[in-house]
């Protein structure tokens, strides 16, 4: 089962993404702290995306050959990148996304204190917003508190028992 946890910076997706890849047992990439291991300095150019999704890409197909879990953790806030992933899979094979959402002020509060991989700010937190495209497909969206992630993960669980046979 391969799930890719996206949404904007500070929405809560790596805190949640981390602890659903725990509970699932999977193997787990948070695309910040890939950045940070590919690039000493990181100045978010197009190749630079490019590098960190293709090496996220290389993951989910050596997990998906393999019949192993994993949880993606990434902005996938374009369509293009999204179905580079979505195209990989065989036929049989989806990847359920889910997005993880949370009110702005939250987010505010959140980016502007240090974060273990993220270097986003609330202008970063703008820029992406304002190029995010949605994902038309059904999937799971849940909205990020500071006090609910044990309710983020119970749904999350019952949408992939109801949706997924796992």
């Amino acid at each position: 089962m391969i799930i890719v946890v996206f949404g904007l910076p500070g929405s809560g997706k790596s805190f949640f993404a981390q602890r659903l890849a725990d509970r699932l047992d999977a193997g787990y990439v948070n695309s910040d702290r890939l950045r940070k291991e590919l690039f000493a300095e990181r100045i978010y150019t197009d190749h630079e995306k490019a590098v960190v999704y293709e090496k996220m890409l290389d993951e989910m197909k050596h997990h998906a050959r393999h019949n192993l879990n994993l949880v993606l953790d990434g902005t996938f806030h374009k369509k293009k990148v999204r179905k580079m992933f979505t195209d990989e899979l065989p036929e049989k094979e989806k990847i359920i996304f889910i997005e993880i959402r949370a009110d702005e002020d939250i987010i505010r509060e959140r980016v502007s204190k240090p974060r273990p991989y993220s270097e986003a700010d609330f202008e970063v937190y703008k820029l992406i917003r304002d190029q995010y495209e949605p994902l038309e497909e059904p999937h799971l969206i849940l909205k990020s508190t500071n006090q609910n992630i044990e309710e983020m993960l119970n749904k999350t669980s019952e949408y992939l028992i109801m949706h997924h046979d796992n």
